[in-house]
This record gives C-alpha cells, sequence and structure tokens, in this order.
C-alpha cells in the first residue's frame, strides 16, 4: 500500500455487501464477499494475508476482494477514501516432494523506497535463491511500471538467479511507482512477494565516503580503544529508516565479522540531525586490530513521501578506522656528524665618504672604496631515524 501523502495512516479491510455503513456505501463485492473467509488471517496495516488452501480443494480458484482506505491520522473514525482491489489464486499440487519455497533475497531489501531521477535510466537485479534439489528458478510473476523491462533469468550457481530490470521513467510518472516480484521454480513453489517503491522525481541521500581527518566522518585513522562516538555525513538531510531490520554494523577487519550491530529502525543510540548520523558505541575495541563500518540500505533516510533510502555500503575501506596499541613504543636515535667548513666570499661592497673640501661649484667631492668580505661558515648535520619496538 502507499499513498502520495506520506502522513496519512493507510489501512486494509475485506470488502463488504453492507451498503448501509460502508465507506462507498455500495455492495463492494458481491458474490466475492465470502472469499478466504474463516481459513485466512488478514492484516489492516500492512495488508498481508495468511492463509493455507485445503488439499482437498486442488484445481479451485479463489477470489479476494479488498478494500485500501486512508485516514487522516490513526485517531479517525472514518477513511477520507476507499479503493477497491481484487484478485485470484489458484490451487495447485507441487510435482515434487520439496515443500521450501525459493526466496527473493536482494539487492535491495522487501519494502524498500528508491529515488529514481526523471529520463535517467536505471538498473535493478532481482536476485532469488532456489531450495530444492534439482530445481531452478524458472520465472518471475512482476507487476511493473510502465515501460519496465526484464532481462531473462539467468543462473549465477549455487542455487541464485538473477533477473535485470531497465527502465528510464517520463515526466508523467512522477511521484512513486511501485514494482513487486515472485520467484517461481520449476516445481511451481512460489516465493513471498517482493515489492520497492522507485520514487520517481526524488534523489536519495548518499553517505559520503570518509576521506580527510576530520572530514565526513569521524573518526578516521587511528583512536584510543575507549573510543564511543562515531558520526557520519549525508548529502542532504536524512531521517530515520521506517522500516526495522535497517542494521548498521561494525566490523572486526581481522575476523570480517561484526562485534557491534544497532538497528537503525529503533534504537536510540543511533541519531539523525540535519545531514549528520551519530553513532554511540559501547565497545572496549582491542588495541591493535583494525575496524570497519558497513551500512545496510536505507539506513540514511529522505523525508519526502516513503523516505528514499541511502544505497547499502559493502565495501570494507568506506569507512575504517584503527586501534591505537600502547604495547607498540617508539625509540629515536640521533646521530651528528662531524662540522664542515666552507669559505663564502660575498661580491664585492663600495663605501661612499664625503670630501670635506668643496669644488668651486660648491658640489661636493666623494672617495670611493671597494671592501671585500670574505667569511668562514661550520655546518653541523643530524640525522634522526625512528625504530618501532
Amino acid at each position: 500500500m502507499s499513498d502520495n501523502d506520506g502522513t496519512d495512516i493507510l489501512k486494509c479491510r475485506w470488502s463488504n455487501s453492507n451498503s448501509g455503513t460502508n465507506y462507498n456505501r455500495k455492495d463492494e463485492c458481491e458474490d466475492a464477499c465470502i472469499g478466504l473467509n474463516g481459513i485466512s488471517t488478514l492484516s489492516e496495516e500492512n495488508c498481508s494475508l495468511v492463509f493455507t488452501l485445503p488439499t482437498t480443494r486442488i484445481g479451485w480458484y479463489y477470489v479476494i476482494a479488498l478494500q485500501i482506505e486512508d485516514y487522516y491520522d490513526s485517531s479517525s473514525p472514518a477513511p477520507m477514501s476507499s479503493v477497491p482491489i481484487q484478485f485470484l489464486f489458484y490451487a495447485y499440487s507441487s510435482s515434487s516432494s520439496c515443500t521450501t519455497r525459493p526466496q527473493i533475497i536482494g539487492e535491495r531489501p522487501n519494502r524498500a523506497c528508491i529515488g529514481t531521477p526523471i529520463n535517467v535510466t536505471l538498473t535493478e537485479r532481482v536476485i532469488a535463491q532456489s531450495f530444492c534439489s534439482g530445481a531452478n528458478i524458472s520465472n518471475y510473476v512482476t507487476s511493473s511500471p510502465i515501460g519496465m523491462r526484464h532481462s531473462t533469468v539467468v543462473s549465477q550457481g549455487g542455487g541464485l538467479y538473477v533477473m535485470t530490470l531497465t527502465w528510464t521513467p517520463t515526466d508523467n510518472q512522477y511521484g512513486p511507482q511501485g514494482f513487486c516480484a515472485g520467484a517461481v521454480d520449476s516445481s511451481n513453489l512460489q516465493s513471498d512477494a517482493w515489492c520497492i517503491t522507485y520514487l520517481v522525481g526524488f534523489d536519495s541521500p548518499n553517505l559520503i565516503r570518509a576521506t580527510v581527518v576530520q572530514g565526513t566522518a569521524s573518526p578516521i585513522g587511528t583512536i584510543f580503544s575507549n573510543h564511543s562516538i562515531f558520526s557520519i555525513q549525508a548529502t542532504r538531510d536524512v531521517h530515520r529508516p521506517t522500516r526495522n531490520g535497517t542494521y548498521v554494523k561494525f566490523m572486526d577487519a581481522t575476523t570480517n565479522t561484526s562485534v557491534q550491530t544497532f538497528d537503525a529502525g529503533w534504537q536510540s543510540n543511533i541519531l539523525y540531525t540535519g545531514n549528520t548520523i551519530i553513532i554511540i558505541t559501547n565497545y572496549t575495541w582491542i588495541p591493535g586490530r583494525r575496524y570497519y563500518v558497513l551500512f545496510d540500505s536505507g539506513v540514511a533516510s529522505g523525508v519526502e513521501f516513503c523516505g528514499p533510502e541511502s544505497a547499502p555500503i559493502t565495501d570494507s575501506t568506506f569507512w575504517a578506522f584503527n586501534i591505537w596499541d600502547p604495547g607498540v613504543s617508539s625509540t629515536t636515535t640521533t646521530t651528528t656528524t662531524p662540522p664542515t667548513t666552507g669559505t663564502v666570499t660575498t661580491r664585492p661592497l663600495s663605501t661612499t665618504t664625503v670630501n670635506t673640501l668643496l669644488t668651486t661649484t660648491g658640489v661636493h667631492v666623494t672617495s670611493t672604496n671597494v671592501i671585500i668580505t670574505t667569511t668562514t661558515e661550520s655546518t653541523t648535520t643530524s640525522t634522526t631515524t625512528s625504530s618501532n619496538i
């Protein structure tokens, strides 16, 4: 579900035929009102439907009729609008004894919001994994914006299959445009839906790579083992993500394992102020070790609509720092060479003195003496060598 008014509260409900009480004052579903009644659970907040079809009804179609409604706020008793949606489920029997369904695993998380400039071509990969032995991903069932093209499904090995999306949004597609996909394997098992929203005409904030001391990220270089305050800047003002499960990870470069993991969706030790994210840790860093920081997609989120998300940071060199080791000391050795002697001769200088005798014209008569100065200079050279013990 989505709404251009980002502050509206969205809910989902079953359509009903009670024209005297529902928002539309109409029979909203007629013969489709029964649907999965009694064998399903509908979540109003995110419009998720959970059900298990009975094995006695293989080959049946199930029609679903729902209403998507928006409310001014959580206390509003009545919706401002109500939009119907209907679709079908078909019950079939799998051709395999394996019941583990495939899963779409990235590169973006489910329900991601991506800022997308107008008239700029974007490329997105949809990656699915098959878990049943001998099964492959044969197809993706998709719902796409107008003009989006899909590649064929390509095997990447290890049970991974990729479909590439290519799309150039136009002026008349300004605003949110949704894409959803479900991976289907060769045993006709289908994954859960994976959906993302492209926010056309808006830019996603980007985290700025740490490059210099006191730059866009702090700290970098060598720090003490009790350092606890870290900060990084984005290209624009950012806010906390609306989706939990959006992680910041501090990684030990020696083991490539996480030593501190924080959920930016809700943990209070991650602060957002302007274009800066501040992270407060509670870890004693190991002297002599090197650490780096990774970010999930959406750690930095914009303010428009669904909050366009920053791209994930998976590069171990993007923001790294070292821990000072007090057990490693430095010594300094100074070597002095004997003085050397050189002779410097300056260029000739002249001095002028006034002759006290006057000529008949009243002009002073001067005499000139030439002075040559010779200087002898001694120089001592010192060489300093540092070594670590």
